[in-house]
């Protein structure tokens, strides 16, 4: 079963070399040189050179000089893992056997964008890797391997990720073999059970203290590294907030937003209900007791 992989993110990384470990046929891979809007950018090209494995960099995946490239690689499947374009009717068609794609969250419950950071900002105890054939649609086509992942109270996004990817990479070693002898099998989704997540825009990572303290360590953990950081806004500037911890406060008399003690590098601010401990922040001064943020 030869196959075709895409992909240029960390995971997209793992995946291949998970799948050389697995003696899996990698006649060609598509990647990218640089980041564009991928925070975990990773460049395959090292991992073929190494592999001697045929690469091929790519701007426009549906360009007609790189949809001949990859005809002539002549893939029976192809993996599109962590790769930011759609893929085209033309693309989609080149393997027999289609292309299978990878989407962080359970479907067809959460399809869309930021899987990672939206089930962290959101609280859920739980997520989902889910394998599925691409089609036309977003993240509609039928799933070739869901599970269940489970999200703890201490997470952040690095800690999710590695959790989530640990457990599409023993999926690919259960489904690898099935795709190979045919013994896969395709579960359509129910439009019925469908929901999409939208695109984050940057007025999303803005701390508003008149929230909980749940609410704002969500939205501390699921924004930080590798992700941009939630910010507040501080004199005029935008400033980042990388950890946090939640903090009980007796009194609802006082002003959200309110700085209550900032002291060795932890800044104590009130939310709505109880406070939050900004433990890891980019302030160059920490705010004063008594300042509002």
């Amino acid at each position: 079963m030869r196959i075709l992989f895409i992909g240029s993110v960390e995971f997209s990384k793992k995946a291949l070399l998970k799948l050389i470990k697995l003696n899996a046929d990698i006649a060609g891979v598509v990647t990218k040189k640089d980041a564009g809007i991928n925070a975990d950018f990773a460049d395959l090209a090292p991992v073929c050179t190494e592999k001697d494995i045929p690469y091929k960099h790519v701007e426009d995946i549906n360009s007609k000089e790189n949809i001949d490239w990859m005809r002539r690689i002549a893939p029976d499947i192809m993996f599109c893992f962590g790769f930011s374009h759609l893929l085209k009717e033309e693309v989609l068609q080149i393997a027999p056997m289609g292309v299978i794609g990878y989407h962080p969250a359970r479907l067809p419950e959460n399809r869309g964008r930021h899987p990672l950071i939206w089930a962290l900002a959101k609280g859920l105890d739980k997520t989902a890797s889910t394998f599925f054939f691409i089609k036309k649609g977003l993240d509609d086509g039928d799933i070739l391997s869901q599970a269940e992942v489970l999200i703890d109270y201490s997470d952040n996004a690095r800690s999710l990720c590695d959790r989530v990817t640990k457990r599409a990479l023993e999926q690919i070693e259960d489904f690898l073999p099935k795709l190979k002898d045919g013994t896969f099998n395709r579960i359509p989704q129910d439009p019925a059970r469908s929901g999409y997540w939208r695109k984050r825009v940057e007025k999303d990572g803005e701390i508003d203290f008149r929230a909980d303290s749940r609410t704002v360590y969500n939205l501390i953990r699921a924004l930080t590294r590798p992700y941009v950081g939630a910010h507040v806004s501080y004199k005029g500037k935008g400033i980042k907030v990388w950890a946090a911890k939640e903090v009980m406060v007796n009194s609802k008399e006082i002003d959200c937003g309110k700085v209550l003690d900032a002291a060795e590098g932890n800044i104590l601010v009130k939310c709505g209900d109880n406070a939050i401990l900004l433990t890891e922040h980019d302030f160059a001064k920490l705010p004063r007791k008594g300042d509002r943020l």
